[in-house]
């Protein structure tokens, strides 16, 4: 299938846009100017409210998993949609007593040896009282999910005292295979210490030697008071991992913006090991704050972009998909919207190309994505 990439330099052009836009139903927006700019291109719509989306593509349909109430199951044969809602990963409030047991968040779904794995995340706002758990189940349509609990703790909780869970902050997992060994790699953390990673047992429901895990720290900011990254993901490409995360206030935008460019943006490095270092485009240690910022608010259409997730493409295509605030629908939480991108590679770093309109583009007129997810293509 040929799918031609059209790339469009475009000025660094940063103008002031009024976030209250004239449109009765969204009354209550915050009346606040912040900046945009048009070096990113626009969207193309997922056409599913989300946040913290997680994407799987399997048996030749996309399976989209997301926060919510036992954790929402999504399928369609195409990710602009139409998106039917098959049901839910728990049957009931996590066995983990810690949290938001019926709410969790920024779930992340795997399949390996005829089983799906979903990494999920128990917490609350601020808090380091945090635990990832996992479910897994052999059929992903209607059959239901074992409830396995915590893999790690942090603050409270059994194994909360073993470095570095005492320091750091279990949510936002997400899974990596090693291409040589094939060891699974869970990474995790918020704020705190930063972003973190630990090897993951065989049956990848615990973390290997579980008393003194393999730990390694990926990103952090160390001379900034407040350290607002999270929810990690790694792809690999051509001899290089990459180290992907959300960057900036991710949310809660009806209680104020902040400063411009402080909002969530999509940032990178890269590293020839799953284990680090990782370093930015100017070759900054992604340990000492680096970052290079891949996708952030643009177009006066798109805010405070984050919660990502890259798909493989069979073709040599990458997608970057995330969740975003589309400003012609609102800055609530529930209000945020599924875009995505295909990437394109310069110099061997990932730039996003494409996008239509999302507030005019339907999915009838996307067409299909030939890609599919890391966890098929190691584990098939």
């Amino acid at each position: 299938m040929h799918l031609p990439i059209l790339l469009s330099v475009i000025s660094a052009i940063t103008v002031p846009l009024v976030s209250a836009l004239p449109s009765p139903a969204q009354s209550d927006r915050p009346s606040q100017i912040y900046k945009t700019t048009n070096n990113y291109p626009l969207p193309n719509p997922g056409n599913l409210p989300v946040h913290d989306p997680n994407i799987l593509y399997h048996d030749s349909n996309y399976y989209l998993f997301k926060g919510g109430i036992h954790v929402p199951i999504y399928k369609s044969a195409n990710i602009t949609g139409p998106w039917t809602e098959l049901g839910t990963v728990l049957d009931s409030d996590s066995v983990i007593h810690q949290g938001n047991r019926s709410r969790p968040w920024a779930p992340t779904t795997i399949h390996k040896n005829g089983l799906f794995y979903c990494y999920y995340t128990l917490s609350a706002q601020g808090s380091r009282n945090s635990s990832i758990g996992v479910a897994t189940t052999p059929v992903i349509d209607g059959t239901p999910w074992t409830d396995h609990g915590a893999v790690i703790n942090t603050g409270t909780g059994p194994g909360s005292d073993v470095y570095p869970y005492t320091v750091t902050n279990a949510i936002d997992a997400s899974v990596v295979f090693d291409e040589d060994s094939g060891q699974a790699y869970l990474n995790y953390g918020s704020f705190w210490q930063g972003i973190w990673q630990v090897p993951l047992a065989d049956e990848m429901v615990s973390v290997e030697d579980a008393g003194k895990p393999d730990a390694v720290q990926l990103a952090f900011i160390p001379k900034e008071k407040r350290k607002p990254i999270e929810g990690a993901w790694m792809s690999y490409r051509s001899g290089f991992y990459y180290l992907w995360f959300s960057h900036g206030k991710c949310c809660h935008f009806q209680k104020g913006f902040p400063a411009p460019g402080k909002e969530y943006s999509i940032r990178v490095g890269r590293s020839k090991s799953v284990r680090g270092p990782f370093v930015d485009r100017k070759g900054t240690s992604l340990i000492d704050g680096g970052g290079t910022v891949v996708y952030g608010s643009n177009h006066g259409v798109v805010y405070a972009p984050g919660g990502l997730g890259v798909l493989n493409g069979s073709e040599g295509l990458d997608v970057l998909y995330y969740h975003y605030l589309n400003t012609s629908v609102g800055f609530k939480n529930g209000q945020a919207q599924l875009g995505w991108n295909y990437l394109d590679y310069e110099d061997g770093w990932p730039v996003p190309v494409g996008g239509q309109d999302p507030t005019t583009t339907s999915a009838a007129s996307t067409h299909a994505l030939p890609v599919r997810s890391y966890s098929t293509i190691f584990f098939g």
